[in-house]
C-alpha cells in the first residue's frame, strides 16, 4: 500500500493542504524523505506570507515542479535520487526562483554557495534557523521585484515601450554610490553602505541597511568598481566587510566566514591567504 505522501499524486504534488492565495512567496519543497519534507511543509505553513504550491521527491520533480508552479523559492534536499539537489538546483535557477537546501552534512555548504543559493540548513531543520533563511529569502524576492520597492526613487524620463525593452542601465556615474533601477525610477546606494555582494548570473545583490539590491554588473566590474571601498572579496562569487565578520569556521578544507547577520561566506582557495592577512589585521 502507498505511504500518504505517495498518494497525494504522481510527479510534483500539489499541497495537501493548500491554503488560501496570499501575496507573498510560492515555494516548493524537495526530499526524498517523507518525514522531513512534510515537517519542513509545516514548519513553512507557520510562516506568514508564504505558500506550498507543490512538494516532490527528487531532482527530476523538483524540476517538474518548478516549471509547473513557477516558485519564488525552491527548498532542495542535496541527496535525493533522479538528480541531485545541485544538479536540480542549477535548473531551477534558470527558471527565475531562488533555492535552499537542506541537507544533513554540512560539508555541502560550499556546493550551495557556488550554484547562488540563498543558504543552506542542516536537518533537523530548526525553525529560528529557518527564520532565518525565509528573510534572506524575502530580501532577494524584494529585489527581484522593485514594483514592491518603498525606497524615495528618482523619477525617470518617460519612455515608449520600445525604448522601455532597451533603455541600457544607468550610468554608473560618481564612484561612490550606486544607481539601482527600480520600477519608477532609481535609487542610489552608497559604496559605504554596502555590507557584501553576492553574485547573481549577469547581475549582482548588493546587501545594504537590511535590503538587498538587484544590480547589473559582473564580478570582474565590480572588483573594479570597490578598489579602495573597504570590501575585501574572499570567493569568486563574495565580497565581505572585514568588519561585519564575527566568527571563523572550518569545515575540513574549507573557511567559512561568519557575519554579523548570520550568513556564512566560505573563502575560495585564491583568496584564502589574503583574507586571513586582512582578518588577522583587523581582529
Amino acid at each position: 500500500m502507498p505511504s500518504p505522501a505517495r498518494r497525494l499524486s504522481g510527479r510534483a504534488r500539489h499541497s495537501a493542504r493548500p491554503g488560501p492565495r496570499v501575496r507573498g512567496m510560492r515555494l516548493v519543497v524537495a526530499d526524498d524523505e517523507p518525514l522531513a519534507r512534510d515537517l519542513l511543509r509545516t514548519l513553512l505553513e507557520e510562516l506568514p506570507g508564504l505558500a506550498v504550491a507543490a512538494l516532490a521527491e527528487d531532482g527530476e520533480e523538483a524540476i517538474a515542479a518548478a516549471r509547473a508552479h513557477r516558485p519564488d523559492l525552491v527548498f532542495l534536499d542535496i541527496d535525493m535520487p533522479n538528480g541531485n539537489g545541485v544538479h536540480a538546483a542549477l535548473e531551477i535557477a534558470r527558471l527565475g526562483a531562488e533555492v535552499i537546501f537542506v541537507t544533513a552534512h554540512e560539508e555541502h555548504a560550499v556546493d550551495a554557495f557556488e550554484v547562488g543559493a540563498v543558504d543552506y540548513l542542516l536537518k533537523p531543520v530548526r525553525r529560528p534557523r529557518l527564520a532565518r533563511a525565509i528573510e534572506r529569502a524575502r530580501l532577494r524576492y524584494e529585489a527581484r521585484r522593485p514594483a514592491q520597492s518603498t525606497e524615495p526613487t528618482l523619477p525617470a524620463p518617460a519612455q515608449s515601450a520600445e525604448d522601455a525593452v532597451a533603455a541600457p542601465e544607468p550610468a554608473a556615474a560618481p564612484d561612490d554610490a550606486f544607481w539601482v533601477p527600480v520600477l519608477r525610477g532609481t535609487v542610489r546606494v552608497a559604496v559605504d553602505d554596502v555590507e557584501r555582494v553576492e553574485a547573481a548570473g549577469d547581475h549582482v545583490y548588493l546587501h545594504a541597511a537590511g535590503r538587498a539590491y538587484l544590480y547589473r554588473s559582473t564580478m570582474a566590474e565590480m572588483e573594479q568598481r570597490l578598489q579602495g571601498s573597504g570590501l575585501l572579496r574572499v570567493h569568486r562569487s563574495a565580497f565581505i566587510r572585514p568588519e561585519r565578520v564575527v566568527a571563523t569556521h572550518r569545515r575540513g578544507k574549507v573557511l567559512a566566514l561568519e557575519l554579523s547577520d548570520g550568513t556564512q561566506i566560505p573563502v575560495g582557495p585564491r583568496f584564502r591567504a589574503a583574507a586571513l592577512a586582512l582578518l588577522g589585521k583587523t581582529a
